[in-house]
């Protein structure tokens, strides 16, 4: 089965949540207003590195309207949070160390009057030497941004004598690879209502990956217990892992608590952008050897990542991509050394691809540039490389069984798109085009981790109940943020038990109502749901049978359930009870809920992933050797993840991360100087259109798993993102000889071999 735009069959369905949005009437929590609500905004540093000397509010809290104004002097409790490191102060004391540092923060009547109010706040700060270089913030003499230093996190991997192993090479490549710090550019900002009950309680309407973890951080900053707050977490406009920490949280929580009414926050785009999360920036530096055979012998890298003034996941991302400049290949001798660095550049944190991104980009360069070296097929090249069915992970770790690599090395080298490498790139092959176009094909080969990885808490799980109107209630505590998680959990419903659509509902996104089912992130919340309604399925198909036949007078044996209520097995499958009835008859509630922790590989590794999924993507592009800009025509995607459960959901998340990687690739840089941003707004940080992505794009799903695998389906959220950019750069190779280390890709770097292959061609 080949999915592509026209693929239709019966498990397409319209989404639940698709009509309202496509028609403008879904409510998204920064959507939300009260009557009587104040309006918050944030006082953020000037400065990306200076010491507070003071802070005046005087002026301000002075302004008729002007409810609040809070310093780190107001915070109740912990004043830092972080999901892993609470090293970012809420409202900062005596240092900011970026230009989006919470300084004070304001509610007043109307958000003209909040931002006034914010610039009669008088702050006093005494500017000091900043670090926008990671290298240069390793220095001995470099300012130190914390008491522990620059360094967040250093992470390494060994094995076998590399030195000995580059004695042994025929060819060695050594290259380094730059990548870019790039923006989420989610639809909709950071922002929510927030709510003092009358109990006491407090109530958050803000968008977040993991409402629960929320809860836990609100509940440390306010000095609450977490009984008293309630986060109310879906529909999202948008995340990609920049809104997996919090951001507008915890002001709004402080001034709703402060001054009694409902507050409401909403970043400008600008804001956004300032205070936002962004991709790490890395340099790679590989060294990679292999023998006459074209065989690897040696692997050597060093990665830098500036992770930004504070932690974030900064060393999570780093173990991710110390595992992935590893990735699906075999070495006889390899050695991984990293760091991630403090700078006073923009906050980096979270995002698709979680430093896969990145890791890939450069081994898949060096895995194109070996081939050439050795005058072997790059895809061959990979084949010979690559690792078995039954070989440990990049960290010598157990890994679950799978022929992943093998099938989709295969498919993909099958496809179409495929069979069209090697035919000449100038517009001679293709008399439509003009001459000043080249063209190639370029391929890359994926193999990514799913879940956090050992030793990080991942837990999981589900509740099923019979609610009082007759409604079966399925509750997670996911979010839905666009990736169409709601879809697919409707049809799993639908095929795990034979539910009508009406006969269920799904809730999520509600700490008050819903488990604790871990982050929405990782790629994992398909194969969690999966797992969790297999573990639910025949307690909860028996708890509603047993009722139902003492209800009926029957053996249950008689019964099963289906579209509408419970049914009499036998040939016409008659209704004898509907659901509602059977709810209605029932004196005790009908429900069964399910923890497990996400499947982790059995290893000491901390972040060392049980579960991959496994990947090929061939791209072709169109240079233009007048302009040097590149056109992404046709991509092939072979996917191997296990069962589809939602074929439109499934083909959504490779276009889109294939989107986003496009970008990555070729246009988006969020580029700082100084420590401030230069690209403030969309106008000059260009994401990719519809129109970018013209010509073919088909995806190839492998559904198979080894056989007794209990693992189900592998999350696709991220997959489609992560080798796009490797691709390109082998298909620019091809197209006009130029090697790019570099993105995203300049295209007056692409000229110089554009205007040679112009004069070859004229001459």
């Amino acid at each position: 089965m080949a999915l592509n735009r026209d693929s239709s069959g019966a498990r397409w369905r319209i989404r639940p949540d698709g009509p309202a949005k496509v028609t403008g009437a879904l409510t998204y929590l920064t959507d939300m207003s009260l009557p009587g609500m104040l309006h918050g905004r944030v006082l953020r540093s000037p400065h990306p590195f200076a010491r507070i000397h003071s802070i005046n509010t005087t002026k301000a809290q002075a302004l008729e309207g002007v409810c609040a104004v809070l310093t780190w002097r107001d915070v109740p409790g912990l004043n830092g949070y972080g999901i892993a490191v609470q090293d970012q102060p809420v409202l900062c004391r005596d240092y900011v160390r970026y230009v989006g540092d919470a300084v004070a923060t304001v509610a007043a009547d109307t958000p003209e009057l909040a931002e006034y109010a914010l610039s009669l706040i008088d702050v006093e700060y005494e500017v000091l030497p900043l670090i926008d270089d990671p290298e240069a913030a390793l220095a001995d003499d470099a300012p130190k941004l914390h008491p522990h230093g620059n360094v967040l996190h250093r992470a390494g991997y060994e094995r076998g004598d590399v030195a000995e192993g580059f004695e042994q090479c025929v060819h060695v490549v050594e290259e380094t690879y730059v990548t870019p710090r790039q923006m989420h550019a989610y639809m909709e900002t950071e922002g929510g209502l927030f709510v003092p009950e009358a109990d006491g309680r407090l109530t958050v309407y803000a968008p977040t990956q993991h409402g629960l973890m929320d809860r836990l951080q609100l509940s440390r900053i306010l000095d609450k217990p977490q009984a008293d707050i309630r986060i109310v977490s879906s529909p999202i406009g948008g995340s990609f892992g920049g809104k997996d920490e919090l951001n507008v949280q915890p002001y709004g929580a402080l001034l709703a608590l402060h001054t009694g009414r409902p507050v409401k926050i909403h970043n400008s785009r600008a804001e956004s952008v300032r205070a936002g999360l962004k991709r790490h920036p890395m340099k790679i530096r590989m060294r990679t050897g292999i023998d006459a055979s074209g065989c690897i012998l040696a692997h050597d890298v060093h990665i830098i990542a500036d992770t930004g003034p504070y932690a974030t996941l900064g060393a999570e991302v780093l173990n991710f991509a110390v595992e992935h400049v590893i990735g699906p290949y075999r070495y006889e001798h390899v050695h991984v050394s990293s760091v991630s660095v403090h700078t006073n550049n923009g906050m980096s944190g979270e995002f698709r691809g979680f430093g896969g991104n990145q890791a890939i980009f450069a081994l898949e360069g060096q895995m194109d540039r070996l081939a050439r070296l050795a005058d072997i097929d790059p895809w061959e090249f990979r084949r010979r490389n690559m690792r078995r069915a039954d070989d440990p992970g990049p960290f010598g770790h157990p890994i679950a069984l799978t022929n992943g690599a093998e099938q989709v090395w295969r498919t993909l080298g099958q496809s179409a798109l495929f069979a069209r490498r090697g035919l000449c790139a100038d517009a001679a092959c293709d008399p439509t085009s003009p001459p000043w176009i080249r063209k190639g094909i370029g391929a890359a080969f994926v193999m990514h981790g799913a879940g956090l990885g050992f030793g990080i808490p991942d837990p999981a799980g589900g509740r099923l109940r019979l609610a009082q109107d007759g409604k079966i209630e399925a509750l997670f505590g996911y979010e839905e943020f666009g990736q169409g998680l709601i879809a697919t959990l409707e049809l799993m419903l639908i095929e795990e038990f034979g539910f009508a659509p009406d006969d269920f509902r799904i809730v999520i996104g509600d700490t008050d109502r819903v488990p604790d089912s871990g982050s929405t992130t990782a790629s994992r919340a398909t194969s969690m749901m999966w797992q969790s309604l297999r573990r639910m399925r025949e307690p909860f198909r028996a708890a509603l049978l047993r009722e139902a036949a003492a209800q009926l007078g029957r053996p249950a044996e008689e019964l099963t359930l289906g579209e509408g209520g419970v049914l009499e097995m036998g040939g016409a499958m008659r209704l004898v009870l509907a659901y509602k009835d059977l709810a209605i008859g029932t004196n005790e509630e009908i429900a069964v809920e399910t923890n497990f922790i996400f499947p982790a590989s059995d290893t000491k590794r901390v972040g060392a992933h049980l579960l991959y999924t496994y990947a090929a993507v061939a791209v072709e592009v169109e240079v233009n050797t007048l302009t040097g800009r590149v056109q992404v025509t046709d991509q092939s995607h072979a996917i191997a993840a296990g069962p589809v459960m939602n074929p439109q959901g499934y083909l959504g998340q490779i276009e889109g991360g294939s989107s986003m990687a496009l970008g990555y690739t070729l246009t988006e840089e969020a580029l700082m100087e100084q420590g401030h941003y230069m690209t403030k707004n969309f106008d000059t940080y260009l994401i990719p259109t519809i129109s970018d992505s013209r010509g073919g794009f088909e995806v190839f799903p492998i559904e198979d798993l080894p056989e007794g695998d209990p693992h189900g389906p592998r999350g696709v959220g991220e997959i489609g993102s992560v080798g796009l950019a490797p691709a390109i750069a082998e298909a620019i190779f091809q197209a006009v000889g130029k090697r790019v280390t570099k993105l995203p890709i300049d295209p007056s770097e692409l000229l110089q071999s554009a205007v040679a292959i112009g004069k070859e061609v004229s001459g």
